[in-house]
């Protein structure tokens, strides 16, 4: 059974609203405008942040995958607070179904989209882009496009679901 991308957007919107606020961060931090911003809506895409060109092709790189890292960092220390906090790891509390939800859903929306993953293509191949920029840039966008192309086949929800239960199982051992 194959579960349209809609309804999971739906089902893990906190996690396409973090991934968008990643986008507004990194704009934040390499100093770029910010034209507009959707955190979440019912349509393609479910979140947008529109902003100016950026001073150099790095920064335009940087806010486009600036979700994977903030997502995963998020999705990690929720897993690890979770963790401290569970009292019966085979019978979750109310509080600590909500934790999980909101980790698991967060940290699988940090793959950067096609539409981040365009983005930066479009600026590595600028005139203007450094050719380390292209060296390093184009792989980086075929990774993305794999990385879009394993969401079909749920690898962005056992991402999230490692970094929430997996990792954190490094530091309790």
């Amino acid at each position: 059974m194959l579960i349209p991308g809609f309804i999971i957007s739906i089902a893990t919107f906190p996690g396409v609203m973090v991934h968008e606020l990643a986008h507004v961060l990194f704009c934040k931090l390499t100093g770029t405008p910010i034209l507009a911003v959707c955190y979440f809506r019912v349509g393609n895409p479910t979140g947008y942040v529109i902003h100016e060109q950026p001073s150099s092709t790095w920064k335009h790189v940087l806010i486009g995958v600036g979700p994977f890292f903030l997502n995963s960092l998020i999705g990690i220390a929720a897993g690890i607070f979770v963790a401290l906090i569970r009292l019966d790891p085979e019978k979750p509390t109310n509080v600590e179904g909500v934790l999980i939800w909101l980790a698991v859903s967060i940290a699988m929306h940090a793959f950067p989209s096609t539409g981040d993953a365009r983005s930066i293509w479009r600026a590595v191949w600028s005139p203007n882009a450094p050719f380390s920029a292209k060296l390093i840039g184009t792989p980086l966008v075929l990774v993305i496009l794999v990385g879009a192309l394993g969401s079909f086949f749920l690898i962005d929800v056992f991402y999230g679901l490692y970094l929430v239960f997996g990792v954190p199982t490094i530091f309790f051992e």
